[in-house]
């Protein structure tokens, strides 16, 4: 039987502004892991209002959310936040690299924010990331010098850091060229394969969600197939 990493159970969402707009209606699905799923859909449908969601980044919605068979509503911020930081790795569209470090450094942030080990155990943590991802040789060079494509590598691998349940992305081909991005799918392709990894991507690349194992394709705020 697979261990359930993620549940969404009925998740509704509402916007108020001026007027009551309901974005997500009657969301449920589960994620297994080591499953590769993206969530497709045109602007506009809620995908990225879900993410947000699943996350933990927003807490105001109906339903429930599990994350690692846990319950995830009602809790303190503090306890998100650690839930956050040791279970959820991310991966965006941008990569948010901290230009006054260097790539290792970069790296090893979240691990260090999280304290579960020493400085050097993370240090030894986040090379072995990088050369995982075949980027160990950039790991002393500044964030500002390295390029696009080498950049959300050392985005994946920092989110890698903490060994998370599962990588949750938002958009993270969306601001590459087609090589880069057939590199990001074949590194979560690798990372699923070889590591039981568990992916939750939003994205609007049908190359790239064709070629995941599970797809959840969303509209006016349902799920209309998974």
């Amino acid at each position: 039987m697979n261990d359930t990493i993620l549940e969404a159970r009925n998740i509704q969402k509402s916007f108020d502004d001026p007027v009551k707009v309901q974005v997500l209606k009657d969301i449920s699905f589960k994620i297994d892991k080591g499953e590769f799923v993206s969530v497709i859909g045109k602007s506009g449908c809620g995908k990225s209002t879900l993410l947000y969601i699943l996350s933990t980044m927003d807490t105001i919605y109906d339903g429930d959310l599990l994350i690692d068979n846990q319950l995830m509503n009602g809790r303190k911020e503090v306890e998100l936040a650690r839930v956050r930081n040791e279970k959820i790795g991310f991966v965006f569209q941008f990569h948010y690299l901290l230009n006054e470090f260097n790539v290792l450094k970069n790296v090893m942030l979240p691990g260090l924010k999280l304290g579960k080990f020493s400085a050097k155990e993370v240090e030894e943590h986040a090379m072995e990331q990088l050369k995982k991802l075949g980027i160990d040789h950039l790991s002393h060079k500044m964030a500002g010098q390295i390029s696009g494509g080498e950049k959300q590598r050392v985005a994946i691998a920092r989110a890698l850091i903490n060994q998370p349940l599962i990588i949750m992305g938002d958009e993270p081909t969306g601001n590459l060229d087609k090589r880069n991005s057939e590199i990001v799918f074949e590194i979560f392709s690798q990372l699923k394969e070889e590591f039981n990894q568990t992916l939750l991507i939003v994205t609007h690349d049908l190359d790239f969600s064709g070629k995941c194992s599970r797809v959840i394709e969303m509209e006016d705020g349902r799920i209309i197939r998974q």
